[in-house]
């Protein structure tokens, strides 16, 4: 049997791009499809004109045809495996059911934006007004892609289903085949007249101000999601969502510990003997101290609800400061003698071997965490 040059059937010639193939089978198509020439004759030649377009309307199928090969990329009778065969017998949909056409409403793109925070938000909680670059209904054609005034039109080549039949051979005898249509790209719509102000997408890009309540207890690489926030989908379609994450910068003289708030006290010699009161500035305003006579290196103080809110809870956590006595490096003569003096009177303790501690912060971790 002979088999009609595809190129022949359309009209078009063997350099014709893309454009000129899909234009003259829309054309062709148009004239032959059997809700508008009933004849035996055009119904014979819509099914070579639509079997012509389905394989030189894709780049790799119209390669493979030009080096005279299996136009339909090998397998079973043109067929790439039982899949396929199935897809014969109950069309594109499957089971049976009757194919329908995309939808041009499409879910939006996710977007990812990072905030930075410091200790303070992280206690009490913060507001930001967060600049997100993403994609926003067109307000020229509210999201209908089409130039105001104007409508998608039904296409008239699948009649508005989004897919067309064809009759193709396999070891099974010839079976037909239900593929998206080649014209409208399965919408079952051509839009004919495209919206100038979004290219007939129905949204555009711009940059717009999202307001966040960030609330206590967050941390670094925390992703807060804030639902309906991100991209509107094509034609209209619904928002992404919008992620927000978090990065909490370090601060100068407090560190967390889970609900904690941690930080070290500098006391002089003197003080850590004879004892004082002192005054700090935390976060949240000024917190009052009392050290009592012989503190030590290492011991802890615990100032409560002076911490962090949890970020499921009300209940704040502790604020814990460490004790550090702070050695002279530099006396002078007057000063030795009064430490000598003080040295013989008390009778203190010759150096001794203890339990090993790897520095003050060490030993600051184990207290902290034994509280």
């Amino acid at each position: 049997m002979i088999v009609a040059d595809h190129y022949e059937v359309l009209g078009v010639s063997r350099d014709a791009s893309q454009d000129e193939i899909k234009k003259a089978y829309r054309k062709l198509a148009r004239q032959l499809h059997p809700d508008v020439n009933p004849g035996d004759d055009a119904s014979e030649r819509f099914k070579l004109v639509t079997h012509a377009y389905d394989v030189l309307g894709d780049e790799e199928s119209r390669r493979r045809y030009d080096m005279g090969g299996d136009e339909n990329g090998g397998g079973f009778g043109g067929f790439g495996g039982f899949g396929d065969i199935f897809e014969s017998f109950f069309g594109a949909s499957g089971g049976g059911r009757s194919a329908r056409p995309r939808s041009r409403r499409e879910r939006g793109e996710d977007a990812l934006v990072r905030v930075d925070l410091d200790l303070g938000d992280v206690v009490f909680g913060a507001h930001r007004d967060i600049e997100v670059d993403t994609a926003v209904l067109c307000e020229t054609c509210q999201g209908s892609c089409c130039q105001p005034g104007t409508a998608p039109v039904t296409c008239d080549v699948c009649g508005g289903s989004g897919h067309v039949q064809r009759q193709v051979r396999s070891l099974l005898g010839n079976v037909i085949t239900t593929q998206p249509c080649g014209s409208c790209e399965g919408y079952g719509t051509v839009i004919e007249l495209p919206c100038g102000g979004c290219a007939g997408q129905g949204r555009v890009r711009t940059r717009r101000t999202v307001s966040l309540d960030i609330p206590a207890g967050v941390e670094t690489g925390l992703r807060l999601q804030l639902p309906g926030s991100g991209a509107v989908g094509r034609a209209g379609g619904p928002h992404g969502d919008l992620y927000v994450e978090v990065t909490v910068a370090p601060h100068p003289v407090f560190s967390r510990e889970g609900d904690d708030l941690l930080a070290t006290l500098e006391v002089s010699m003197p003080d850590a003997i004879l004892g004082t009161t002192t005054t700090i500035e935390g976060l949240d305003g000024t917190v009052d101290l009392e050290l009592r006579a012989g503190v030590q290196s290492g011991d802890v103080l615990t100032i409560p609800g002076r911490g962090v809110t949890p970020l499921r809870g009300s209940q704040r956590g502790d604020l814990r400061v460490g004790v550090q006595v702070v050695t002279p490096t530099r006396l002078d003569s007057a000063q030795r003698r009064l430490i000598e003096d003080f040295a013989k009177k008390t009778k203190a303790p010759e150096p001794h071997l203890a339990q090993f501690q790897q520095g003050l912060f060490s030993k600051l971790r184990d207290r902290f965490r034994s509280h």
